[in-house]
């Protein structure tokens, strides 16, 4: 039975009088391409939590869609940052990932506190003000679940449509995870703009290695539709 998020990490603030809290959660750290997306989700003070929502992980395509909708027409707001390939290969992924997440935070309008998925974040501070860092905050805290389930729509909305770009990757079913059908396509057909040319995956896949190097995934169905990030980590149609 999945884990099902609670909002105490946000009863807690809002009793201290803090309103705009935004749970951040990111996707698309392990795949061997594309971006990394993160989103931030501020609900109302005492909200309702909308049933089915928990770490996008356990959701099905399907369900994400589904859910994406009411969390955006239910949140007081939301934002949506990414860090392209170019970013990721020049800072590497880690801080490339923070770097997606702070834009987010900062296409919000304004917030008190951040709670965010994972552990502690050198420099994050300075850049957002107070946050507290969750554990599997995606699984536990349902701000963070919201955050989850929109980045994971937008980054699937994303690959389906640069798949429609770069067919013959799978990047419809696998998001750019390295599948077997991803390695053989690469192999077979070379790098595309939006591989991860510094992920060490790809420098061994290309040179014929069989191993997994723990970045394989399952596929998930395609979300159809889509965007992709440029350079300063906008997204655009």
């Amino acid at each position: 039975m999945p884990i099902q998020p609670t909002l105490r990490f946000e009863r807690t603030l809002w009793r201290d009088g803090l309103a705009r809290i935004a749970g951040v959660d990111e996707v698309g750290v392990a795949p061997t391409c594309g971006a990394v997306v993160a989103a931030a989700v501020i609900l109302r003070p005492n909200a309702r939590k909308i049933p089915g929502v928990r770490d996008s992980k356990t959701l099905s395509a399907s369900q994400r869609e589904r859910l994406a909708p009411l969390i955006r027409q239910r949140a007081v707001a939301i934002g949506v940052g990414a860090a392209s390939v170019a970013e990721i290969d020049r800072l590497n992924i880690y801080h490339a990932t923070h770097l997606a997440m702070r834009r987010a935070i900062a296409r919000l309008g304004g917030h008190d506190h951040v709670l965010v998925d994972g552990l502690r974040i050198a420099g994050f501070e300075e850049a957002v003000g107070g946050y507290t860092a969750i554990v599997d905050g995606d699984a536990l805290c349902y701000s963070i679940s919201c955050a989850s389930v929109v980045a994971k729509v937008v980054r699937d909305r994303m690959m389906a449509r640069l798949a429609l770009r770069y067919p013959g990757y799978g990047w419809e079913r696998n998001q750019g995870y390295a599948t077997r059908e991803h390695r053989d396509a690469i192999r077979a057909r070379g790098l595309t703009p939006f591989h991860r040319r510094s992920f060490l995956a790809l420098q061994r896949t290309l040179a014929g290695e069989q191993t997994s190097l723990g970045l394989l995934a399952q596929p998930e169905d395609p979300s159809g539709g889509g965007i992709e990030a440029d350079a300063e980590g906008r997204l655009r149609a």
